[in-house]
């Protein structure tokens, strides 16, 4: 994917994580989805009940999210049902429109792009249910990072061989019993995202709620900020005690604002995609 860029702005490109980071944590999905997990994990796979917390927590802290976890151990199960019970499950009701984000998010002249390591059906849900489904030119997700999985569409609407480049390192390990899933916190998964827009990583911005992901963020050259926190963390440039304080923390920007009024306009009519 060729990214447009814009030669006025300090930043060029936003990228979003979006649970816990577009809404917050107390609304509870996180932990309806880690039970969700759990009950995958007891019922689906015969993991014994007593082990199933403790291996859920560890595998998560260890592989960046259980389920890469259990592929890493060599557990087969399919992708597609495992997305579908876990978040087709979770409680999206509690989700309610946010028309003060929408109009912070279409204000920024930059191009603003999901990174999350959710499943392509998860993130249409959620912005949908935010109103937030205008406000972003594009979605990095789990259909996104794990091409082998199935194809995905550019931003541009153009089918490709998704990414083969950035997965030729892989392809001795993604062809063993083991499978790899690349995801955040690692390394690997923010380089695999700042090759797949095309950005550079000095003049884009990454919010994310999680510690290790904004350290990782900043391993990989991006500009930070942890979401959910009133102090910094570790690799974090910036602290936001909820994603509206966006405008007083970073009121950079929004320089040469005037400038990039077209811009703004006109992306507000532009479909969010799957990048690839």
């Amino acid at each position: 994917m060729e990214a447009v860029r814009s030669t006025c702005n300090k930043y060029e490109y936003l990228l979003f994580d979006m649970d816990d980071t577009l809404y917050p944590l107390s609304l509870g999905i996180n932990m309806a989805c880690r039970k969700n997990i759990e009950e995958y994990m007891l019922h689906h796979m015969h993991i014994e009940e007593s082990e199933v917390p403790r291996m859920c927590l560890e595998l998560y802290k260890e592989y960046g999210t259980t389920m890469a976890g259990l592929k890493k151990l060599g557990y087969e199960f399919d992708n597609d049902e495992f997305h579908a019970y876990v978040h087709g499950r979770l409680p999206y009701e509690l989700l309610k429109p946010d028309p003060v984000l929408h109009n912070l998010l279409l204000s920024m002249p930059q191009q603003k792009i999901i990174f999350t390591n959710a499943d392509e059906a998860h993130v249409a849900q959620v912005l949908s249910r935010l109103g937030l489904e205008d406000c972003f030119q594009g979605v990095i997700c789990f259909e996104t990072l794990n091409p082998h999985v199935k194809p995905v569409e550019s931003i541009d609407g153009v089918i490709e061989e998704l990414t083969q480049d950035a997965t030729d390192t892989k392809k001795n390990e993604s062809l063993s019993f083991k499978t790899q899933i690349l995801c955040k916190p690692s390394l690997e998964a923010m380089e695999a995202a700042i090759h797949i827009t095309n950005v550079d990583p000095k003049k884009t911005i990454f919010f994310d709620d999680s510690v290790r992901n904004i350290a990782s963020g900043k391993a990989a050259g991006l500009q930070t900020v942890i979401v959910g926190r009133s102090t910094l963390v570790p690799g974090a440039d910036h602290a936001l005690n909820s994603i509206h304080n966006i405008r007083e923390a970073l009121p950079e920007i929004w320089e040469d604002e005037g400038e990039h009024l077209e811009q703004i306009i006109q992306s507000s009519a532009v479909e969010t995609v799957v990048l690839a």
